[in-house]
C-alpha cells in the first residue's frame, strides 16, 4: 500500500513540475511579443490586484530584495507602465500606481494566454474539462490552506 501511495506522490509531483515548466515557457514566449519581461509582468499583476502599494509591500508580495525591486520599478517607470506618487496622507511614503499602458499590457497578455489554454482545452471533452477544473480548484485550496497558517505566523511576528 505504501508503495502505491509513493508512486502517486512521485507521479503527481513530476506532472505538476512538468506542467509548470511548460506553462512558464509558453508564458515567456507570449511575453516576447509585448516588450515586457516576466518579472515586470508579474509586478503588473501584483499592482493590479493590490493597487497603490509601497515598494516594501511589493518586495514582500514578490519575494524580492529591495534593490532588485527598485531596478525593476525603475525600468517599468521608464517604459511608461507605472508611476511613483507621494502618498496624500504621508508625503514620505511613495505609492506605485499602474498607468493605462500597464493595464493594457495585462489585458493583451491575458488574451494571448487564454488563447493558448483554449487551444489545449479544445482537445478535451466537456466532462473532462469540468473534472480538471474541479481537481485543480481542490488542489489549489489544499495548497493555499497549507500556506495560510505559515503566512499568519509571519504576520504575527514583530
Amino acid at each position: 500500500m505504501a508503495e502505491v501511495f509513493e508512486r502517486y506522490v512521485e507521479e503527481t509531483e513530476r506532472l505538476l513540475r512538468e506542467v509548470s515548466v511548460i506553462i512558464k515557457k509558453r508564458g515567456r514566449d507570449i511575453l516576447d511579443g509585448f516588450d515586457i519581461t516576466p518579472p515586470q509582468f508579474n509586478a503588473l499583476l501584483v499592482l493590479r490586484d493590490w493597487p497603490d502599494m509601497t515598494m516594501g509591500e511589493l518586495c514582500q508580495r514578490m519575494y524580492l530584495a529591495c534593490s532588485t525591486a527598485t531596478d525593476l520599478i525603475d525600468r517599468m517607470e521608464r517604459n511608461g507602465l507605472i508611476n511613483r506618487e507621494k502618498d496624500a496622507a504621508d508625503r514620505r511614503v511613495i505609492r506605485l500606481k499602474m498607468r493605462e499602458r500597464g493595464f493594457q499590457i495585462i489585458e493583451e497578455v491575458m488574451i494571448a494566454r487564454k488563447r493558448y489554454v483554449q487551444s489545449i482545452l479544445d482537445k478535451v471533452e466537456v466532462l473532462e474539462k469540468e473534472k480538471l477544473v474541479d481537481s485543480l480548484t481542490w488542489l489549489h485550496a489544499l495548497m493555499t490552506e497549507e500556506i495560510r497558517p505559515a503566512a499568519r505566523g509571519k504576520e504575527g511576528r514583530g
